[in-house]
């Protein structure tokens, strides 16, 4: 039996899957719009062929190594770095076999579909992962690799991508982007294909470690004299109008809330000098980062980058693991998040202004009909991003679509991010938001809400449009 249904994720119901089907073979094979992602940009630049199959599917994705150290597996025996250089596994074939031994962890979970849709699309496999044949489907995905046809520029036409942004922090030199800028592959088509975006957290939160250092080379960087609050937020518009060269349309932030604030000038250059000194308090740490959300709003207005926030996650949530092995190990954790008094700052100076565009994100989703919808469906800078990291998964795309449509409506949201170091699944994701929006929209027609014309156009809109659109690519 092949390893995906055709009507997966499409609704029980006959008729209503019926209409499913066709909103998604019109849509189905439309262009790939990936707005926010953390893919490496020197795969696009070099176009190198990936390593092996462990190094390409599972060591990028916290997804797969997050279930695997749940059930005991130590990230060493799967080849994750440390950062104090000891030794981890190294033999790829161990850790995939790792991973085959632990497969059936997966039943269920999107990572199952995800990892199923690239063995069969991309891949050409047949036959699930166990292991018994961990070695042979190995030994298959290894040998594709070493052809030309999934080197990444080859893949990225095939996935059939018309742009995506990674994500740096302001102080990567971008060499890579730098490299792409002149490309004939990256302006074959008039425009660029793969672009960055502006994450400024390790200069705006003084709870960043090396917060003080990182400041000093984000003065040496830009020019400014960054130990000034007025030479500081001029470093920022120096590095955001070096970003937008290198392709940048979108500024983002991880902050751990959604708080905003709009102080007086006296007491910004203190909390900065704060903030320099070490001596700053959590709280004080958090009305910094605040008013740095307010002060980027600003900048937006003037440059015209858009502004993703995504608050509501505790990163690093084991010390022991942020020691050992750094961030992005699967240790973000959702929290309860306010948006309404949490934005009032910014929305009362700038909330009104349709230059502006802020995306907003949560991990909360009881904020979702509460907060999130009302917000984005009467503010003309405000619009919702889809589900993201725990509720990227089907389950969280149906709730998302229930929770917001009846407020904010379709306009005001901005069609799907993948979110995703792991770049072989980005078409697997975007098919599983194509599927559950499609059911969505079935349903409304069967119902006798929607006309399926509408539901069409809708379904254009959910794919491509809206994020073409929302993040001004």
């Amino acid at each position: 039996m092949p390893l995906l249904h055709p009507d997966r994720l499409f609704p029980a119901d006959a008729d209503t899957r019926s209409i499913a089907r066709r909103l998604y073979q019109e849509i189905k094979d439309a262009p790939i719009v990936s707005p926010h992602g953390h893919t490496d940009p020197a795969w696009f630049a070099d176009n190198a062929a990936f390593p092996n199959p462990s190094a390409l599917l599972i060591q990028p994705d916290h997804y797969v190594f997050r279930m695997l150290f749940s059930q005991g597996v130590k990230l060493e025996d799967l080849g994750i770095p440390a950062r104090d250089g000891s030794a981890v596994e190294a033999d790829p074939r161990r850790i995939w076999r790792i991973l085959a031994r632990h497969w059936p962890l997966f039943r269920g979970t999107p990572s199952r579909m995800w990892l199923d849709h690239v063995f069969e699309e991309v891949f050409g496999l047949e036959e699930g992962l166990t292991e018994a044949n961990a070695d042979r489907l190995y030994d298959h995905i290894d040998a594709c690799l070493q052809r030309p046809e999934f080197r990444p520029r080859a893949l990225f036409e095939r996935f059939n991508i018309d742009v995506i942004a990674t994500t740096e922090s302001p102080l990567d030199p971008l060499a890579h982007h730098g490299k792409l800028k002149n490309d004939p592959w990256q302006t074959a088509k008039g425009r660029a294909r793969v672009v960055t975006a502006y994450r400024p957290d390790p200069v705006v939160d003084p709870e960043f470690e090396g917060f003080t250092a990182n400041v000093e080379r984000f003065g040496a960087l830009t020019g400014e004299n960054t130990r000034t609050w007025e030479g500081y937020l001029q470093a920022h518009r120096v590095r955001r109008a070096f970003f937008k060269e290198h392709g940048a349309t979108s500024t983002d932030h991880g902050h751990p809330s959604a708080r905003t604030a709009d102080l007086p000038l006296a007491e910004c250059k203190a909390l900065f000098d704060k903030a320099l000194s070490g001596k700053i308090s959590r709280d004080e740490a958090e009305l910094f980062r605040a008013q740095m959300l307010t002060e980027m709003a600003a900048m937006s207005i003037d440059d015209g980058l858009v502004l993703q926030i995504h608050p509501g996650c505790w990163r690093s949530h084991s010390p022991a693991m942020l020691a050992r092995f750094g961030r992005d190990k699967g240790f973000d954790i959702p929290m309860q998040t306010e948006y309404v008094g949490a934005l009032k700052p910014l929305l009362d100076r700038f909330g009104l202004d349709s230059r502006l565009s802020v995306i907003l994100f949560t991990l909360d989703e009881t904020s979702y009909s509460r907060e999130l919808a009302p917000l984005a469906g009467v503010y003309p800078a405000l619009k919702l991003g889809p589900a993201w990291w725990f509720f990227d998964a089907p389950e969280g795309m149906r709730r998302f679509r229930e929770l917001t449509t009846e407020t904010a409506g379709f306009a005001n949201t901005v069609g799907f991010n993948d979110d995703t170091r792991a770049f072989l699944s980005i078409p697997a994701r975007h098919d599983v938001s194509r599927r559950i929006d499609c059911g969505y929209l079935a349903r409304l027609v069967a119902e006798h809400r929607l006309q399926e014309d509408e539901a069409l156009e809708l379904a254009h809109d959910l794919t491509y449009r809206l994020a073409k659109r929302a993040y001004r690519l």
